[in-house]
Formats: structure tokens, sequence, C-alpha cells
């Protein structure tokens, strides 16, 4: 799990959370609409982060050697 990766995602949630309330608040739908799209990226990077991290956790699996 890189830990930098995770933190920049959760950065970008944040920052499309920010954008997404300000739009909001001020009628901007395409602020609004750049927020939502900012925390839609982040989400599908934790996604990929899962998926990798759930790739080396089988690896790890698979090639211990108490496994063959």
């Amino acid at each position: 799990m890189d830990t930098t990766d995770r933190a920049q995602n959760a950065f970008e949630d944040t920052k499309g959370k920010i954008k997404e309330g300000i739009g909001d608040a001020t009628d901007n739908e395409q602020l609004e609409a750049e927020g939502k799209l900012d925390q839609a990226k982040a989400e599908v990077k934790d996604k990929v982060e899962d998926v990798k991290d759930s790739a080396a956790e089988a690896f790890n699996n698979v090639t211990d050697d108490d496994h063959v």
C-alpha cells in the first residue's frame, strides 16, 4: 500500500468536496461539477489502490514458503 498515493487521493477528494460546496453556495454549476469530478477521480484511484493491494497480498500468499 502506497500511503503517498492514498494521501493524494484523500487530498483530491477533500479538494473536490470544497469545490462542490463553494460551487453550490455560489450557484456556480461549473465549480460544483468540477468538485464532483475531483471526488470521482479520487474514488477511482482508491479502488485501483485496493486492487493493487489485493494483488500484492495474493502474490505474497502464493509465493510464501509455507505454501510451497
